[in-house]
């Protein structure tokens, strides 16, 4: 399978592009390396240094014909997306609309875009499942949820089949900190410098948190199905299901890493919602996916990571 990726070189991205060319696959991605990571290039994949709204990008994909695209790049940080919404519509919406435009003209067959639990807001009931209100409270959620809409209305009616797959809290190798506010990612990169993880707020908020080798299977599935995803209802939760609190986190990462220090608490984060489920059953039932590594695996396998990558001086 052809497969055409943007944001290859970010977290979730890499990940997706060693998976696929493992397996066979050709790759072609890009990447504007506002964000990602040079030491997650993978030399086996086609790769151009480009931005989604960059003119070139359309041609770029035409060349490589690709059977389905998967659309990954995005400004991902929810303070950011406070500083500066309109820097974030314009990628995560009118970018994922150029994406989808592109996808027709390179004669693409489906594309699969990154969307994400914030574009759910505050929670009427738990587990969220895809047909919940969606009333997203920060400028990150807007978008990406005004990206979902985009998405379906650049390709509802070209033969080109799309979902958009809203991932949980994402954690995992390749995860930096500051680079998308995983909340893991942060607290790892805490210990490593010898200081205490800083909780916002008194701990008590939960998320679904969802390793990124997971996330990658869950994409796979959703470019090897044989059904239609968009008729179905484009959007489907990529997540465990199950909610645990930051004060949960702190626990499992204290037997992961053998610290037994102190945590610090400071206010709560604009933008920041306090609980967070999501209904992964749909992905089950049409992709035939389900995560399979719960946090303390995750955590068991991301905290060495950091402690070679810190050696090398790259986290």
């Amino acid at each position: 399978m052809k497969v055409y990726v943007t944001g290859g070189v970010g977290f979730i991205g890499s990940a997706l592009v060693h998976t696929l060319l493992s397996e066979g696959h050709e790759v072609a991605f890009i990447d504007d390396l506002s964000t990602g990571t040079v030491g997650n290039l993978d030399p086996r994949a086609t790769f151009r240094i480009l931005g989604i709204l960059d003119d070139g990008m359309s041609a770029h994909m035409a060349a490589f014909s690709p059977e389905v695209v998967v659309h990954l790049a995005a400004q991902s940080s929810v303070s950011a997306s406070i500083k500066d919404p309109g820097r974030s519509m314009r990628v995560n919406a009118e970018g994922t609309a150029h994406i989808a435009q592109a996808a027709v003209k390179a004669g693409a067959r489906r594309v699969i875009s990154a969307s994400s639990a914030a574009v759910y807001g505050t929670p009427m009931g738990l587990p969220l499942a895809e047909s919940a209100l969606c009333a997203p409270e920060s400028p990150y959620g807007k978008s990406k949820l005004e990206g979902e809409r985009r998405l379906s209305a650049e390709l509802d009616g070209t033969g080109v089949d799309y979902a958009s797959l809203r991932f949980a809290n994402v954690y995992g190798p390749r995860q930096v900190a500051g680079s998308d506010g995983g909340v893991v990612a942060v607290f790892l990169a805490q210990l490593l410098a010898g200081l205490p993880p800083v909780i916002h707020g008194e701990g008590g908020q939960t998320r679904d948190f969802i390793f990124v080798g997971d996330v990658v299977a869950a994409i796979l599935a959703a470019l090897a199905c044989d059904s239609p995803l968009a008729t179905q209802g484009a959007a489907y939760n990529i997540s465990t299901g199950i909610g645990r609190s930051i004060l949960e986190l702190i626990g499992v990462m204290r037997q992961a890493v053998g610290y037994f220090g102190d945590v610090e608490h400071a206010p709560v984060r604009a933008g920041d919602i306090e609980h967070s489920v999501l209904d992964p059953s749909k992905a089950a039932a049409v992709l035939g996916w389900k995560a399979s590594v719960d946090l303390e695996t995750g955590i068991g396998i991301t905290w060495p990571w950091y402690e070679r990558e810190s050696g090398a001086g790259t986290v």
